[in-house]
C-alpha cells in the first residue's frame, strides 16, 4: 500500500513539471496590466474597452497599510510567510471544503496564484483544469523568486475586477466613495478589500445587505489576523454601508459618452460572451466582433441627427427605432441600433432585438407566401380573393387598412399591396403546422402560430434582417452572430462563424424576392419611399394598427408601429419605428410619420450599396417565365397553374396544383370538413409533384416529407383547431387594419 502511493507522488510530481515546461510567460508588463476585455470591430481596430473607467493605477506607497492589511487577512493570511504556493493551506483548504468552514477563505490559491489567474488564464470554469492549476503554481513560484511581496501585493490590488467596469481598488474608491483610497476610513476599505470575490452581490448601492455581510467577514478576519482591535471591528461594524456613497459617477458617464454609438451592438455582445462561458469582466480577452464600423457610424447618424431623416419633434415622447444590418451571405452582423436620442445610458433598451412589438406585413413572405410557394409550388400569378372574410372558427373578421375588399388579385398583387384578407387565407390553405415550420428555419422561434399571425408576430428587427437574408441569398439560414474571434489572456484562439442550413428551394427565395421587388418599385406597391435609383433590392413594409377598443382615443390614421425590411445581394436591413409607450399621450404613429422606417432604411441602404457590389439575381433553372397581363410572371417549373387557377378560399384545389391545373374554374367555398377530405386526398399529388426539385430542398424537407403527405390536411383539419389557433389571438387579430 506504502508502494502505492509514492508511486501515485511520484506520478504527480512528474505530471505537474511535465504540465509546468508549457506554461506561458509572465511579464511585470502583464501583472500590472488592466484585466478589461478589449473589443474590436471587422478590421481588428480597437472599438471598445469593457472597463467602463479608466483606471487609476496606485503604487505600493499610495496604498492603505490597513487595505494591505484587509486585503492579506481576507485572501491569504500566510501571504508573508509562502514562497507563491501555501501547501499548509492546500491541505487546510481541503479538509475546510469538507467541514463547509474557513469563513469563505477555503480555495488553496494564494494571491500570487490569484495574480497569475488574472493576468494569463482563462477564469472560465471548463478551463480550469489539472493543467492549468499547476501552470498557475508553477508561475507564482517563479514570479516570487523576480518580484517582491510589496509589489505583488500593488499588482494584485490594481488588477481585480470590482464590478460596474471597475478595475483596481484604487479606481474603486473614487467609483465608490468619491475619494483617494488614502481617505477612506477602515469600514470603506474592508468593503473594497472583500469585494473582489463578488463584485455584483456586494456591490453597495445595489446589494447593501450582502455588501455588509461581507465587509464584516473582512473585518473579523483583519482581527483573527491580529490587524485590527476588538474594538475597531465593532465600530465599524457599526458603520452604514450606504454611508459616504458617491451619487454621480463622471468617468463613467465619460466612457457612456465614448461607446453610445456602438452600445446596443456591446451589449449583445457581452452577452454572447456569457452565453459562451466567459466572464467578460474578469477574463481579458480579444473579442473580434462582425461590427462594420463605418456602417455604425452612418447608421447613428442618420437616427441621431436631422442631416438624413426628418423626425417628429415637441412630442411627449421620442420617436424611436432599432435597426439591424445582417451580411446577407454570411449571417454577420454587420450594425445595430437600439434607439434614438437616447442619452448616456450603458447597455439600455435595445429595441433592435426587443421582440414585443409585431412585425406587420413583413411576416407575409416568412410564414404565408414562402410557404405557399414552398409546399404548394403556387406560382406568382396564383388567384387569391380578397373577399369579405373571418379567421378561421372565430365571427372576428379580417380587415385592410382601408376596410375594402378587391375581389380576385394574383398572389403578387396581394403581396405588392400587402392585403391582408388574401394573406390569412394562404396561411389556411398551407396550414399552420407547415407555416410554423418554415418560419422557425427561418429564426422565427415561433412556439404557437395562429391565424393572426399571418399578418404580424412579435419578433426582432434582428430576427426579420436574418429571415430576410435567406431569401437575399438563394434560400439558406445563418442565424445572425456578433463574435467572429475570441483570444483568451493564454493565447487560445477560438473562432466562429454561423453555418448555413438550406430552408428553402432556390425557386421560393427567387420568387419571393421578384415578387418584394415590386412593393418598392411598382407604382402600386407599399414601400416606393424605399427606392434608390439603380439598386437591385427587394422588400417589405408592415405597419400595425390599434386594436378595436382603443380606436377611438387615437386619431384614424393612427398606428402603434412601422417597418421596412428589406435586402440586397449584400446585405439584409430591418428597421422599426414607433414609440416605447404606444398607449400613452403622442404614442401613436400616423400618416406623417408611417414612412419615417422607410427613409431610415433608404439612407442606411444607400450608404451600403455605395461600398458593395450592385448585381440582380438570378433566376435559377427551377423557376419559369410567361407572361399574364403584360406582367412577367414565374412559376415552380413542372407546376404549370392555368391562368385562372383557383382562390385560396378552396383549400383543395391550394392545396394541389394538378387538381387545379385540370379544373380551372373551381371558386366553389367549402366548409371545413369538405376542405379538410378535399385537401387530404389532394397533397399526396402536390407533395410527389414537387420532386423534380428535391435536389433544392435540405435534408430536413426530405425527412419531412411524410409528414408533408399525410398532414396538408391542416389547411383546414377541423374546426375545433381552427378555432383554437384563432381564438387566442383574437385581441391581436382585431381590426388589424394597418397592415400595409
Amino acid at each position: 500500500m506504502l508502494a502505492f502511493f509514492v508511486i501515485a507522488a511520484l506520478a504527480g510530481v512528474g505530471l505537474f513539471f511535465y504540465y509546468a515546461q508549457s506554461s506561458p510567460t509572465i511579464t511585470e508588463s502583464s501583472l500590472k496590466s488592466e484585466n478589461a476585455t478589449r473589443v474590436y470591430d471587422k478590421d481588428g481596430k480597437l472599438i471598445a474597452n469593457l472597463g467602463s473607467a479608466n483606471r487609476q493605477y496606485v503604487t505600493s506607497k499610495q496604498i492603505p497599510a490597513t487595505l494591505k492589511s484587509a486585503v492579506v487577512s481576507i485572501e491569504d493570511r500566510r501571504f508573508y510567510q509562502h514562497n507563491g504556493v501555501d501547501w499548509y493551506r492546500i491541505v487546510g483548504a481541503a479538509l475546510g471544503n469538507l467541514k463547509g468552514s474557513s469563513l469563505g477563505m477555503q480555495g488553496g490559491s494564494t494571491l500570487t496564484m490569484q495574480l497569475i489567474k488574472l493576468s494569463a488564464f482563462s477564469t472560465k470554469s471548463s478551463d480550469r483544469t489539472f493543467k492549468v492549476k499547476a501552470q498557475e503554481a508553477w508561475l507564482a513560484l517563479n514570479v516570487e523568486k523576480h518580484f517582491s511581496k510589496s509589489q505583488i501585493l500593488e499588482y494584485y490590488i490594481n488588477k481585480v475586477y470590482m464590478g460596474n467596469g471597475i478595475y483596481g481598488m484604487g479606481t474603486a474608491a473614487h467609483y465608490y466613495y468619491g475619494k483617494s483610497l488614502k481617505e477612506l476610513n477602515l469600514s470603506e476599505l474592508a468593503l473594497l478589500a472583500g469585494m473582489p470575490q463578488s463584485p455584483t452581490y456586494y456591490n453597495p448601492y445595489q446589494y447593501p445587505s450582502y455588501a455588509t455581510s461581507r465587509r464584516n467577514t473582512v473585518l473579523q478576519a483583519m482581527y483573527d489576523n491580529k490587524a485590527i482591535t476588538k474594538a475597531q471591528m465593532t465600530a465599524a461594524e457599526k458603520v452604514s454601508v450606504k454611508t459616504g456613497l458617491a451619487t454621480s459617477h463622471a468617468s463613467v458617464t465619460a466612457q457612456a459618452k465614448k461607446h453610445k454609438v456602438i452600445d446596443a451592438y456591446l451589449k449583445e455582445v457581452i452577452a454572447d460572451l456569457k452565453a459562451k462561458g466567459y466572464d467578460p469582466n474578469t477574463d481579458g480577452l480579444k473579442v473580434y466582433t462582425n461590427l462594420n464600423m463605418s456602417a455604425q457610424k452612418r447608421l447613428y447618424a442618420i437616427a441621431n441627427t436631422s442631416k438624413y431623416v426628418s423626425y417628429p419633434t415637441g412630442k411627449a415622447q421620442t420617436f424611436q427605432l432599432g435597426v439591424s444590418v445582417v451580411d446577407s451571405y454570411t449571417g454577420k452582423v454587420s450594425a445595430m441600433l437600439g434607439g434614438r436620442k437616447t442619452g448616456n445610458v450603458t447597455y439600455g433598451l435595445n429595441r433592435a432585438t426587443q421582440a414585443n412589438r409585431s412585425n406587420a406585413s413583413t411576416m407575409k413572405p416568412i410564414l404565408d407566401y414562402g410557404p405557399a410557394i414552398e409546399y404548394l409550388s403556387w406560382p406568382t400569378y396564383h388567384t387569391v380573393e380578397d373577399t369579405k372574410y373571418k379567421y378561421p372558427g372565430t365571427n372576428i373578421s379580417v380587415n385592410d387598412f382601408d376596410n375594402n375588399t378587391l375581389g380576385s388579385m394574383t398572389m403578387r398583387s396581394a403581396l405588392v399591396q400587402s392585403r391582408n384578407i388574401p394573406a390569412v387565407k394562404t396561411l389556411e390553405a398551407v396550414g399552420i403546422s407547415r407555416a410554423k415550420t418554415f418560419a422557425n428555419n427561418l429564426g422565427m422561434g415561433l412556439k404557437t402560430v395562429h391565424y393572426a399571425n399571418a399578418i404580424g408576430a412579435e419578433v426582432s428587427t434582428l430576427q426579420v434582417a436574418g429571415a430576410y437574408a435567406a431569401f437575399a441569398n438563394g434560400g439558406t439560414y445563418h442565424k445572425p452572430y456578433y463574435i467572429n474571434k475570441i483570444v483568451t489572456q493564454d493565447n487560445k484562439t477560438t473562432t466562429y462563424s454561423s453555418a448555413g442550413k438550406r430552408v428553402m428551394k432556390k425557386s421560393t427565395a427567387y420568387m419571393i424576392t421578384d415578387m418584394l421587388k415590386g412593393v418598392i418599385n411598382s407604382a402600386s406597391g407599399t414601400g416606393t419611399t424605399a427606392k434608390i435609383s439603380g439598386v437591385y433590392q427587394a422588400g417589405k413594409t408592415g405597419t400595425d394598427g390599434y386594436p378595436s377598443d382603443f380606436k377611438s382615443k387615437v386619431p384614424s390614421d393612427a398606428d402603434q408601429d412601422s417597418w421596412m425590411a428589406g435586402y440586397t445581394k449584400n446585405y439584409s436591413v430591418s428597421v422599426w419605428t414607433g414609440y416605447d409607450q404606444p398607449m400613452a399621450k403622442d404614442g401613436y404613429i400616423d400618416d406623417s410619420t408611417a414612412k419615417i422606417s422607410q427613409d431610415i432604411y433608404r439612407e442606411m441602404m444607400t450608404y451600403l450599396q455605395e461600398y458593395s457590389p450592385n448585381s440582380d439575381w438570378t433566376k435559377p433553372s427551377t423557376v419559369g417565365t410567361v407572361e399574364k397581363n403584360n406582367i412577367r410572371e414565374l412559376y415552380v417549373v413542372g407546376h404549370v397553374f392555368s391562368s385562372s387557377s383557383s382562390s385560396s378560399s378552396s383549400t383543395s384545389s391550394a392545396a394541389s396544383s394538378s387538381s387545379e391545373a385540370a379544373s380551372s374554374s373551381s371558386h366553389e367555398s367549402s366548409s371545413s370538413s369538405e376542405a379538410s377530405s378535399s385537401s387530404e386526398s389532394s397533397s399526396e399529388s402536390s407533395s410527389k409533384s414537387s420532386s423534380s426539385e428535391s435536389s433544392e430542398s435540405s435534408s430536413s424537407e426530405a425527412a419531412s416529407s411524410s409528414e408533408e403527405a399525410s398532414s396538408s390536411s391542416e389547411a383546414a383539419s377541423s374546426s375545433s383547431e381552427a378555432a383554437s389557433s384563432s381564438a387566442a389571438s383574437s385581441e391581436a387579430a382585431q381590426d388589424n387594419n394597418a397592415g400595409q
